[in-house]
């Protein structure tokens, strides 16, 4: 099991994401559209870095549901190998069949 304050700064990561989404979108077409004069661009440029750092999708880490481990992380079923191999072994996912040879 992970740490519950790296699970729970995740979290927080996730929601100032979605709370700021909308802005940093808007300001980001400003800053990239290039028929617009320089100064705007560099304005919307400042704004964009007033806004905090944790509200940036790429500061948010793939974590498993489960667990809460950061590595081995499968996107498909939000969950750790370890996690996987778990549920796999009771039968719980349906279609995962324990290979040996």
């Amino acid at each position: 099991m992970a740490k519950k304050s790296s699970v729970e700064k995740n979290n927080h990561r996730k929601d100032l994401v979605k709370r700021f989404a909308e802005k940093r979108k808007a300001l980001l077409a400003v800053a990239n559209n290039e028929s617009l004069e320089m100064e705007e661009r560099f304005e919307a440029r400042l704004k964009l870095a007033e806004l905090p750092r944790n509200s940036s999708a790429t500061r948010i880490r793939n974590r498993c549901e489960i667990t809460g481990r950061p590595r081995a992380y499968y996107r498909k079923m939000g969950i750790s190998r370890v996690a996987l191999r778990e549920l796999g072994n009771r039968g719980l996912i349906p279609g995962l069949v324990k290979s040996s040879w």
